[in-house]
């Protein structure tokens, strides 16, 4: 399957001025609770756990895991990036005591960063939004590991829809969202990303909570 700009575009397009200042209330309190049943805490757990003074974080979002996480350092490098410019604003205002450097980037291809590597990389919630199959998507992890030092972990999360457990309302809300562009995950299953993840990292973790998967690995 080939994958549009359209497609890419849509995927996070639904991150604008007005749903970014509800963005953690709705999808961090209401859906991860309740829908996907992975509650954010544990997300916030897992980045406490792999995070490192040398990060780099893709997919933004609102940067709420950035602004609530314990990094190792009072003074963290940090870099955020995202295809949306919208994102990239908000979450870096909100961090904006970390004075974190922005790259608009689209991360199916190939990144280039005129700037030191890094020790961790996080994308939370990201993979569900990128278009094409979990094979096709895996490509992400190639360009990220490109822009990551020895040693350095690669972490995140994403909701999938084989291998997991769905109640009715996630399923619902899947399609509805799968429908809109804002979801490509009609094929994304447990065993396709462990295996994209185990053909490129060591120490590959995979924990399956809800219809979530937190998972890691080392390059």
């Amino acid at each position: 399957m080939s994958v549009t700009t359209e497609q890419v575009k849509a995927g996070q397009a639904v991150y604008t001025k007005q749903t970014l200042p509800i963005y953690d209330f709705v999808v961090l309190g209401v859906s991860s609770h309740f829908i996907w049943k992975c509650p954010t805490q544990q997300l916030l757990n897992h980045y406490n756990n792999y995070v490192t003074a040398n990060h780099l974080d893709v997919g933004v979002g609102t940067g709420y895991f950035l602004d609530r996480c314990q990094f190792p350092s009072p003074t963290p490098r940090i870099a955020l990036m995202d295809l949306n410019s919208n994102t990239l604003e908000f979450s870096s205002q909100r961090i904006v005591r970390y004075k974190p450097d922005t790259y608009c980037r689209n991360v199916l291809e190939p990144i280039s960063l005129d700037a030191e590597q890094f020790d961790s990389v996080s994308i939370n919630y990201l993979l569900h939004c990128i278009p094409g199959s979990i094979e096709s998507k895996s490509v992400v992890f190639d360009h990220l590991k490109a822009l990551m030092n020895p040693n350095a972990v690669l972490f995140g999360s994403t909701l999938l829809q084989g291998g997991v457990r769905r109640n009715w309302l996630a399923k619902r809300l899947m399609d509805v969202y799968n429908k809109k562009g804002i979801f490509s995950n009609q094929s994304d299953d447990l065993e396709g990303l462990k295996r994209s993840l185990k053909q490129r990292f060591r120490d590959v973790f995979v924990e399956v909570v809800g219809c979530a998967a937190l998972f890691s690995g080392r390059v």
